[in-house]
């Protein structure tokens, strides 16, 4: 089963971080599971002992063969459930998930990080919380590590509480990857932000402000919205520095430009 390059595969090999991705889910036997990428099925053998009820999506139609036969038991008793699809095709309510009602672990490939958030935060039935394996330099920027927000950080702590767990470097993976991974969390996953704004109004904010990095954020806002933005008026009000750039301007920060803007 070798991997493949088109699908973005690097097969996790590490017992000593399926320990840690198990553990920073925080896993109980009432919780329902949607795993994203199985593959060879490593990740899934911890996640059945752990969790009540696994949801496996994979898209390689080569590994569901052998997927069926290591977990054969697991599916004639429910407890596994294995579906050959493209996760970003997949709708939980189809499952009867709810909103708050699952959790996703997930080893992604790469390419498909940014949507793939966005496809699940942003959903209707979104999940309690994600454990995933990204690459490392995204994970830096979720969580903000060099105390720098970006479009990545505010738009997933619109959603939730991102941390980062733990390096994975790139060795615990066949074949290894160019670059480190880090397995980031998401837990606290609601939209209990958009209960008094509007979310497509808060994400058309958010991207006009982060659209030109090196300008400030008073001249990215005035060139996306023109006169529907004052900063002498605005920004005081949210006691932003006139100065300010986006990477400076934390989600609350954002949250009241939105209630103050006229957009």
């Amino acid at each position: 089963m070798a991997a493949k390059k088109s699908l973005g595969q690097h097969f996790l090999t590490s017992e000593r971080v399926i320990e840690k991705i198990i553990e920073a889910a925080a896993l109980t036997h009432e919780d329902t599971v949607l795993e994203v990428g199985p593959g060879r099925g490593i990740l899934t053998k911890a996640l059945l002992s752990k969790a009540g009820r696994i949801i496996a999506v994979e898209k390689d139609g080569s590994l569901i063969e052998n997927l069926e036969k290591l977990f054969q038991k697991e599916m004639a008793s429910k407890k596994f459930i294995l579906l050959h699809g493209d996760i970003l095709d997949w709708k939980p309510k189809k499952y009867r998930l709810l909103a708050g009602s699952y959790k996703v672990v997930a080893n992604i490939p790469y390419y498909i990080t940014g949507i793939f958030l966005r496809q699940f935060l942003g959903a209707k039935e979104y999940p309690k919380s994600m454990t995933l394996l990204v690459q490392k330099e995204v994970a830096d920027r979720i969580v903000a590590k060099d105390k720098k927000e970006s479009l990545y950080s505010i738009g997933v702590k619109a959603y939730g509480i991102p941390k980062y767990e733990g390096t994975v470097r790139a060795g615990n993976f066949s074949p290894p990857p160019k670059v480190d991974s880090a397995i980031l969390s998401i837990n606290n996953i609601s939209k209990s932000q958009f209960d008094t704004i509007d979310e497509e109004v808060f994400f058309t904010l958010v991207r006009a402000g982060f659209a030109h990095k090196r300008k400030q954020l008073a001249a990215n806002l005035r060139s996306a919205f023109g006169n529907a933005f004052s900063p002498e008026e605005t920004l005081p009000l949210c006691n932003i520095p006139p100065k300010a750039r986006a990477e400076n301007i934390s989600l609350a920060d954002w949250k009241c430009l939105v209630q103050q803007m006229k957009i």
